[in-house]
């Protein structure tokens, strides 16, 4: 039978992930009690140093639809229906996401962060804690013991621990401790540091603010998304090696005057001088793990369970969904929300649902990973190349011929909720035919030259080759 005390759940990180992970937790009846090592960021008016601004998708769109919670973020989002490509002449090229008008969607990471605090606090279930550190978590008791901002420890049980306590999770590393975790760990030899390009004086964009755009440089980039009050956030992407090799001012304003000339009336080499020095230089990592769980007691989601670089801008899409795809899980094997199955589970069927979870969840997020490390080169690289763009071409005929048949990877991760590694295998079967067609295209051209220089030599008429 199921235990007759209420069920209770302990989410670590108060993030966007656990915010929203709690909405869900709350609505099922349970009693949620979230758990943040930093302060309340509705408290706080400054910026953490984590990036600003982010891409909203279909995949984190629906979760929060599914939460109930979309309304206020969809109002205060900023569309881009493209990349838009600096070059170093100063040109510029849009590059559409779609065919049919899809955009991403630049979001404040902050604002969004605290509607969902909001958004969670409002039901009677659940409690906010912040400034509380875990230190340990028994999983067999589920039982979890924090650090508090005054050095006092505080110790909990719950019915489920949910990690969502990002890149450096301790609840995996707890996790880890007791379970058969596969794990894997992987810096890349490059780094980031965010600028800003500010409002023109006359308080407009100083650039088009519906488009991401990319400064693209063969082995590094810079990109700059909208925000609200008419600035743009700047990250710049390039080996650790680039960084060390600016040491100084002037240093810095010759880089920028060589390889991103544009970008320097925008920013002024005051605010560049400025903030390259002064702000934190980000490393980049990736992480992979299975499985999310142990029985019924812990499970881990978002980038606690999987990082990713940012380059296809799916780490929060991808955690949100894994929200609604643990949601999903928990409805089939508890029962709908408002069901008495689920209000107070039987700790066989929780345990059968985090199994079921992180059977579906893996493979997709593990591709997904590998997906982000493949957008770097095509970003800094590939978009200024004509093979890619002929390809891009094609594919888009192609899709609006057979909408349901052929369909590019970007539109599969970003605009649908195709499991990514379905989407991943799509994408390689379709390369294939993409790489066949133009093989016999070539073939066919070499054929028609040969025949021609034959004609030529030995003084007969050319027949036409036909495909």
């Amino acid at each position: 039978m199921a235990d007759s005390k209420p069920f209770s759940v302990v989410i670590v990180g108060g993030g966007l992930v656990g915010s929203l992970q709690a909405i869900f937790c709350a609505k099922r009846g349970w009693k949620v009690d979230v758990y943040e090592a930093r302060h309340d960021p509705r408290n706080d008016k400054t910026v953490s140093g984590r990036s600003i601004n982010l891409a909203l998708s279909v995949r984190g769109i629906s979760a929060l639809k599914a939460a109930g919670v979309e309304k206020h973020i969809l109002e205060n989002m900023i569309p881009m229906k493209g990349r838009l490509i600096h070059s170093k002449d100063g040109k510029l090229s849009s590059q559409p996401y779609g065919i049919f008008g899809e955009c991403i969607n630049s979001v404040d990471r902050m604002a969004m962060n605290k509607h969902l605090l909001d958004s969670a606090e409002m039901f009677p279930n659940v409690t906010l804690h912040f400034n509380h550190e875990l230190l340990q978590c028994d999983l067999d008791s589920s039982h979890a013991t924090f650090k508090k901002k005054d050095g006092t420890n505080l110790s909990v049980t719950a019915s489920l621990v949910i990690g969502a306590d990002g890149v450096h999770s301790r609840t995996r590393q707890q996790l880890m401790r007791k379970a058969r975790i596969d794990f894997s760990q992987k810096y890349i030899d490059h780094a980031w540091v965010e600028l800003t390009i500010p409002p023109t004086a006359n308080g407009e964009y100083a650039m088009d603010a519906h488009h991401l755009h990319i400064w693209p440089r063969q082995t590094f980039m810079m990109i700059a998304l909208p925000n609200l009050d008419k600035s743009f956030t700047v990250t710049l992407f390039m080996p650790q090696s680039k960084f060390d090799a600016i040491a100084t001012e002037e240093d810095l304003k010759t880089f920028f005057r060589d390889t991103f000339p544009d970008s320097i009336p925008h920013m002024g080499e005051k605010l560049l001088v400025q903030e390259y020095f002064k702000n934190t230089k980000g490393s980049l990592a990736q992480i992979k793990c299975r499985p999310y769980h142990y029985q019924d007691k812990v499970v881990i989601i978002g980038d606690a369970a999987h990082a990713m670089v940012p380059f296809y801008g799916q780490g929060m899409n991808c955690g949100m969904e894994d929200c609604l795809v643990l949601e999903e899980n928990l409805t089939t094997h508890l029962g709908p929300v408002g069901s008495a199955s689920s209000r107070n589970p039987n700790p066989v069927h929780v345990s059968a649902a985090l199994d079921a979870y992180s059977a579906q969840r893996n493979p997709d997020v593990e591709a997904m990973c590998d997906l982000a490390m493949y957008n770097y080169v095509e970003m800094r690289s590939s978009v200024t190349k004509a093979g890619y763009l002929f390809r891009k071409t094609v594919e888009g005929w192609l899709h609006r011929l057979f909408p349901t048949t052929v369909i590019p990877l970007y539109t599969m991760v970003s605009f649908s909720r195709i499991p990514y590694s379905e989407a991943l295998r799509r994408w390689k079967r379709q390369s294939s035919w993409f790489d066949t067609a133009s093989l016999l295209g070539k073939t066919a051209v070499v054929a028609s030259v040969s025949a021609a220089v034959f004609a030529l030599v030995v003084g007969r008429p050319v027949v036409a080759f036909k495909k």
